[in-house]
């Protein structure tokens, strides 16, 4: 890192990178909401060529079709409802945002992609009603599934509770609200605990380094994830696009967090190249680059997002609502 870097860190207070992180992560997924879910590199190229350059309106036949350039995927989607939530009932409360998402998924006015997460935790949550019509739901059973469906939400509930001593237990119930699944908490934790040492000033390198040896702790796909890990910091100058096809351009956390890690590091100083990076590699690139927006926006801080990047998004007034009422539960 450069002098003028290392200054500039020096002045990133603790607003600036939990501003960073919850635009960042808003921004990432929504930059990429027309080009998401494409795999193919010749179609990528024939709809964007030279690379998609961020807020495309997605074509007819597409996931995303019938949103406009700055709406959220359904990731962004659930990130917005569970800031809503946190705003709402000043922290985390798993019975609000379950029922909130619920609510959201099963509305026939709901234009947004249902993916497994999301269908199959509707599904537990109808079949216990059924079975226990009078009985209160823990909102606990969650989808088994270990895609980015909750990772791309977290950071609003990390900003909340980073100095919380169980902040552990609080992301791994925000967690199984939609993903009961050993790998999705695994991940998801390791996620936190990377933009909880971000928020407390470590550079992007350092916070990393030192949440590898935090993975090994659970279990066997923390072990997995460790190594994961290990590789998108050996790898992190090496080109994105190779890196990311190593990984795999799909949704799983095992190929998804990784390929946005390395990405994150190869561009740690650039939030802009980072993001169009990863998008033109396609695949779940929505995902990633919401991951990649969290944690460069909290190493980088706010002032290092494009402002009209900001204002492109649908969602900028709530956003900013949610952004101030979380920097007022950290001042003294």
């Amino acid at each position: 890192m450069s002098d003028q870097n290392n200054a500039d860190k020096l002045k990133t207070t603790v607003a600036d990178r939990i501003s960073g992180a919850v635009w960042g992560q808003f921004i990432g997924d929504a930059f990429c909401l027309g080009s998401h879910w494409i795999y193919d590199f010749a179609e990528l190229e024939q709809r964007f060529p030279g690379g998609p350059r961020g807020f495309e309106k997605p074509e007819v036949g597409h996931y995303h079709a019938g949103k406009e350039p700055g709406d959220l995927t359904h990731y962004g989607d659930g990130a917005l409802l569970l800031l809503r939530s946190l705003h709402d009932r000043s922290g985390f409360d798993a019975a609000d945002f379950g029922s909130r998402f619920v609510s959201l998924i099963e509305s026939p006015g709901y234009s947004g992609y249902r993916d497994h997460a999301a269908k199959d935790t509707l599904a537990n949550y109808r079949a216990f009603r059924m079975s226990h019509p009078d009985q209160a739901y823990s909102y606990q059973d969650g989808a088994d599934d270990d895609q980015p469906a909750s990772i791309t939400r977290l950071a609003p509930l990390v900003a909340r509770y980073f100095t919380d001593p169980d902040l552990e237990g609080i992301v791994e119930r925000a967690t199984k609200v939609c993903q009961n699944n050993e790998r999705a908490i695994a991940y998801n934790l390791t996620h936190a605990m990377i933009l909880q040492k971000l928020f407390n000033g470590f550079t992007l390198d350092d916070a990393v380094g030192s949440t590898a040896a935090y993975a090994t702790r659970l279990g066997s796909e923390g072990i997995e994830l460790d190594g994961r890990i290990a590789e998108a910091i050996t790898d992190r100058h090496l080109p994105v696009r190779e890196v990311t096809l190593k990984f795999g351009q799909s949704c799983p956390l095992a190929s998804s967090f990784p390929g946005a890690l390395q990405c994150a590091l190869r561009y740690s100083d650039d939030f802009g190249e980072a993001l169009r990076a990863t998008a033109a590699v396609g695949g779940d690139n929505a995902a990633r680059a919401a991951m990649i927006g969290a944690w460069l926006g909290a190493s980088l801080g706010i002032q290092a997002l494009p402002p009209r990047w900001r204002e492109t998004l649908t969602a900028r007034e709530e956003i900013d609502k949610g952004v101030d009422w979380l920097l007022r539960t950290i001042q003294p």
